[in-house]
Formats: C-alpha cells, structure tokens, sequence
C-alpha cells in the first residue's frame, strides 16, 4: 500500500507504555457491546438509510417470532499480546514504532476521507472515531481489555483501540503478513464505527439481550461480516485513488481467511463448532470483503437479509 508521505490523522490517542490507561471508569461487568477482531469518492446505490430500514425490519420480523432466514431459504420476501518492540520484520522491512504510528495514523485517514465522502454523499454527517494505541491493557468506555483480546471497537466512547504487536501476531502467528492485510485490520474496526453510527451496532446490542447463545453468535456473524464488507467498501475506493500494489488485496483475503472462526478453531482446538461461530468463516469473512471491494455500495453489505 502506498501510503508514506500522504495525510495523517490527528485523531490519535497514543496511549503506548501507560499500563491502564484509556476511560477512567468503564461500565460494570465490562460495558456494552464491544466488537473485536478475534484471537474519497462516494458510493453509489443503495444507501445509509436503507440498510437502517432493512435491519429494522429484520429485527422486528425477528420479535415477531419470524424467520426472516426461512423466509429466505424458501424464496420469499425480505428477508481481535505484548509489549511493542521498537522493531519489527516485515515484507518492506523493518517498521520502528514511530513508523507504526505513521502507518496507522494514515489509514485512519484514509477511512475518514471515504466515509466522511459516503455520509456527505447520503446528506448526513461522519463522526470520525478515535483510534486508541496501547500496550499490554486498556480500559474504555466497555470495560478493561488486554491485548489478547485483539483489536477492538467500542461503542460506548466511540473509538477503535490497537496494540499493534497484533500486527506482529497476525504475521507470525497466523501467517497473514503485509501492510494491506493490517489496513484491512483497521478498516474492519471501523466498519464497526460505521455501524454504530447508522443504528446497526444499537439495535444488535439491545435484540440479543432477548436471544440465546446461538441466536446471539448468528446475529454476531452478520454484524461482523458487513464490518468486512465495509472494510471492502473502503479498499474500494482507495484502489480507485492509485494507492494499492501488486498483492494488496491478496493480502487482505489471506488475512480475512487466517482469522475466520473455522480456520482458528482448527488451528487451536483441532475440531470446529460451527454452533460457537460468531464472527464468521474463512470463507465467508472473504467473500463480503470482496462484495464491498468489487462494488463500493453499502446496499452489496446487507448481512442481514440475504444469505451469509
């Protein structure tokens, strides 16, 4: 990704080497709904408020005792540890933590330009989120995190939180190395942003009080899934500014397939739960990033009324 020399955001909050630090207080028994990644020009067609409008619906359906999933099948109508070393290895070489802050600072630019341009584009307004960085722990607005916990969005106070050492894991660990593969990582907390700002996130978080575990983990894919696609969206319209190599995309599918719950309950435990699954499959996590790479419309990321 071509990314040195163009603007940075200012909405940085460096919180590296501060063991605790972040939100003073934090919600009892860890906060709602916290979203993580597990251990520009406008875009056409549909739009913010129809995929409010479509998720509505299919809650409501849902409350209603409906399927809107049976409705589906049968052809009918609507249906996320360390501490941060100074230097680290990858594909274009060694990265110190200065040039990490620059790399992520950058990217959440770039986000900021895309969405702030799909949200003018719609008449409304992008709130930009605070990307948080920290070391070890955090606490926020959804309670204490470790960096264990991966990369994650919280609602409750609107910001991204990253221990970047999650870069060096997603490279060592999971074999998912390269610039754009950790842009991907980024892009998809703040698809969770995007979210929570067109009512998705708040609606999930007050339905699944009601739903049981598996209920609650099939909901849980679809959120996370149209978080992928958002992700796609923005890695659309930054291949249409010149800013993506030779392997890019690649870099992200192979990140997307690393972190699907098949593939790491395979690699953790031997054997999958498909019933346990709450942020999607390989397959899956690939395939609604490419839908919002090939398009760049929110109406291509409608999880929640069509088939996953």
């Amino acid at each position: 990704m071509l990314w040195k020399g163009r603007r940075q955001s200012s909405n940085i909050e460096d919180q590296r080497g501060r063991s605790g630090g972040g939100f003073p207080g934090g919600f009892p028994g860890g906060g709602p709904g916290r979203v993580r990644i597990p251990i520009g020009r406008s875009a056409g067609g549909g739009g913010l408020g129809t995929i409010v409008i479509l998720v509505v619906l299919f809650f409501a359906l849902r409350a209603c005792g409906i399927d809107p999933l049976d409705m589906l099948a049968g052809g009918g109508a609507p249906g996320g540890g360390g501490q941060i070393t100074d230097n680290r290895t990858s594909p274009g070489g060694t990265q110190s933590a200065d040039e990490m802050k620059q790399f992520v600072s950058t990217v959440l630019a770039e986000t900021e330009d895309v969405w702030n341009g799909i949200f003018q584009a719609e008449g409304e307004t992008y709130r930009e989120p605070t990307l948080t960085l920290f070391s070890d722990q955090i606490r926020s607005a959804c309670g204490f995190a470790s960096s264990a916990s991966g990369p994650f969005y919280c609602p409750g106070d609107q910001k991204v939180y990253l221990d970047t050492s999650f870069f060096a894991q997603l490279d060592q660990q999971f074999g998912a190395s390269g610039d754009f593969a950790q842009a991907y990582v980024i892009a998809h907390e703040v698809g969770h942003h995007v979210q929570n700002l067109i009512g998705v996130l708040p609606k999930f978080n007050q339905m699944r009080q009601s739903m049981n575990e598996v209920e609650a983990n099939q909901m849980s894919m679809r959120v996370e899934l149209q978080a992928d696609c958002f992700a796609g969206v923005w890695g659309h319209f930054t291949a249409q500014k010149g800013l993506l190599e030779e392997g890019d995309v690649e870099e992200a599918l192979n990140a997307a397939q690393q972190i699907g719950d098949d593939t790491l309950q395979k690699r953790t435990q031997g054997y999958v739960v498909p019933e346990s699954f709450n942020h999607g499959t390989s397959e899956q996590r690939q395939t609604w990033f490419a839908r919002g790479f090939r398009s760049g419309k929110l109406a291509d990321c409608d999880t929640f009324n069509n088939p996953i």
